[in-house]
């Protein structure tokens, strides 16, 4: 699957996520506080409860069911009940366009 385009830019608010699914991948865009896109799965690992449900705030994304925080730059759980970490995707900006590819995930180490 090649990259698609998943929002606008400008519908996007700072601090809020917004749940798109693309090729049946459900992805969580968020644009931070410091104006960083970031795309990562929306899909809690420990719940099965959709993360842009949840509240962003300091780099992460919290799930509202079971209070387990994700961080927004490398998918990894911050504190328990999680322990698994959610997809971190590649994220293209062009003029007003976000684009996402469901098919490529950011190396983390």
């Amino acid at each position: 699957m090649a990259r698609t385009k998943a929002v606008e830019l400008s519908a996007l608010l700072q601090d809020q996520a917004v749940r798109v699914v693309i090729d049946n991948v459900p992805i969580a865009i968020v644009l931070d506080g410091e104006g960083v896109v970031h795309a990562i799965g929306d899909t809690c690992t420990h719940g099965q409860i959709s993360l842009a449900e949840g509240f962003v705030e300091n780099g992460e994304i919290e799930c509202w069911a079971h209070g387990s925080a994700f961080s927004l730059t490398t998918g990894k759980p911050r504190n328990l009940p999680a322990f698994e970490p959610v997809p971190v995707f590649v994220v293209e900006i062009e003029g007003d366009d976000v684009y996402i590819d469901p098919t490529v995930t950011k190396e983390i180490s």
